[in-house]
């Protein structure tokens, strides 16, 4: 009687570990939930709303102000709740993200869009990657900033971090160069415009030109509305389209990642034996691509806007990837920025001049004989 006795208390003890831990991981949970409430309500701000600071920006900053006052108190039990935002929840906001592009939009704007999106998401990677080496900015940090500043700023840098691999106040590093960089254009673009120094672009370049170079979505529609808020299928809405087939080059350059980074390990660590990290929700957020644009088809509308449940879709996923924001903050103080250093910033900022000047220039000579 005594051995199975102290089998059916092993049995309890298991099953109550197993049940504290899972309470543990929902506490984490909810805890990131809730400043991804916070993060929503803050981004209504008239204030906020007009800076184009989406809920993920906002997000990000809560956690980051929480890593460096309150994080401390954290009981460590909790920290793999905050864990499960930073990778399940992540991914699956990346794979439903999705639905917000259709294969239509990409034939709504056609070639011009298509060759530039390629050639500045292709030549910005490999440019930072060539300056990173050069200023000596290790890998991750490096991928991950040209990653963001060559595809859609935040939600590729999210995108980048399961493959990648790097720790959490990298991808958060990455993000705030990013952001910074996209919100100065975001202003910048608009008085170019206003200015006259734009002139020797038609409104397609011009539209063409935003899109392909600006890291954000928001920044996009911020600063295409800005430069002509009464036409919404010109410059604003011809740029955004230009964005969104950007964005949509996010899934072959993460599989493309994948590979060559799994080649790399495989290679340092001389293993007979090829391990290769095949990005799988880049293949669920190509299929989902293609399942809206079936949908679209067969409801017949317009906009993505206007199939049926896209709307709640779309606020449950950027409430997904606030959550994925809001946790990769937490996990980033001013010391790890301080570790960091200058170099993230210099290689944001060498990369931001690219897009500017090389794409003004790419627009103007190559867009016209497309």
């Amino acid at each position: 009687m005594q051995p199975k006795l102290g089998f059916i208390i092993q049995i309890q003890l298991i099953f109550m570990f197993t049940k504290e831990n899972r309470s543990n991981t929902l506490h984490g949970i909810l805890l990131i939930a809730l400043f991804s409430f916070a993060a929503f309500y803050i981004a209504e701000i008239p204030f906020v709303k007009n800076l184009s600071f989406s809920p993920l920006i906002v997000g990000i900053i809560l956690g980051m102000l929480y890593a460096n006052s309150l994080r401390n108190k954290l009981p460590e039990t909790w920290v793999p709740g905050i864990k499960f935002c930073t990778k399940q929840i992540l991914r699956a906001g990346i794979v439903l993200y999705g639905f917000r592009l259709t294969l239509t939009q990409v034939m709504a704007v056609g070639v011009p869009a298509i060759v530039m999106d390629s050639i500045i998401v292709a030549s910005t990677i490999f440019l930072g990657l060539w300056f990173g080496k050069i200023i000596k900015l290790d890998k991750e940090t490096t991928l991950m900033t040209s990653t963001g500043s060559a595809i859609c700023g935040a939600a590729a840098v999210l995108g980048a971090e399961p493959v990648v691999k790097c720790e959490g106040h990298k991808t958060a590093i990455a993000v705030s160069t990013v952001v910074i960089f996209g919100t100065i254009s975001m202003f910048l673009y608009p008085i170019m415009y206003r200015t006259g120094l734009l002139d020797g672009l038609n409104n397609t370049q011009v539209a063409i030109y935003t899109g392909s170079t600006l890291h954000e979505v928001a920044h996009v529609a911020g600063a295409g509305n800005a430069m002509d808020p009464t036409d919404s299928l010109g410059i604003a809405g011809t740029a955004t389209i230009t964005k969104m087939i950007r964005v949509m080059l996010l899934a072959p350059v993460l599989i493309i990642m994948g590979f060559a980074l799994a080649g790399r390990k495989n290679k340092g660590e001389n293993t007979g034996k090829s391990k290769i990290t095949i990005p799988w929700f880049a293949f669920a957020f190509i299929g989902i691509i293609c399942v809206n644009t079936l949908l679209q088809y067969l409801f017949g509308v317009e906009s993505v806007k206007e199939i049926p449940l896209n709307g709640a879709i779309e606020y449950i996923d950027t409430f997904m990837l606030t959550m994925a924001m809001t946790a990769l903050g937490t996990d980033t103080s001013i010391e790890k920025f301080k570790q960091a250093g200058a170099k993230p910033f210099l290689l944001a900022g060498i990369l931001y001049v690219w897009l500017v000047g090389g794409g003004y220039l790419l627009t103007k000579y190559l867009v016209p004989i497309l």
